[in-house]
């Protein structure tokens, strides 16, 4: 039984991805996904790189995540397990590059800076 163990990250959001060949169980933060990502959206993307290759029952996923709002979690899951998918089978790849899987997205909030209220936007500037 060997444990697959890979990373995914999106904006400061980090998923430690531990995969086996199982039923298809998906544990978040030791509770069922389901349970963690209660939209049914947020779930179709974290499993996304397992329907695209038709192996939703064969492996069981195990992950933690860490840091980040739901959506980058979810999106740092989805990038933990198709890291995994193609360490397992090199012959994934081209499916989930194609896809759009193996890519991180390396988008990160802006700081705000100093005399301003936002990161971009300025205070109203007044003539007289």
């Amino acid at each position: 039984m060997e444990v697959t163990n890979t990373l995914g990250r999106r904006k400061s959001a980090v998923a430690r991805v531990y995969i086996t060949p199982g039923k298809g169980n998906i544990t978040v933060n030791k509770r069922e996904l389901s349970e963690y990502f209660p939209t049914e959206m947020l779930q179709v993307v974290a499993k996304q790189a397992l329907t695209l290759l038709g192996v939703e029952g064969n492996y069981d996923v195990k992950a933690n995540l860490d840091g980040g709002g739901i959506t980058g979690q979810a999106e740092a899951l989805r990038l933990g397990i198709a890291r995994a998918l193609v360490e397992i089978d090199a012959e994934n790849r081209p499916k989930l590059k194609h896809a759009g899987f193996l890519t991180r997205d390396p988008r990160e909030v802006e700081r705000k800076k100093p005399g301003q209220p936002k990161a971009r936007k300025r205070f109203q500037f007044s003539k007289r």
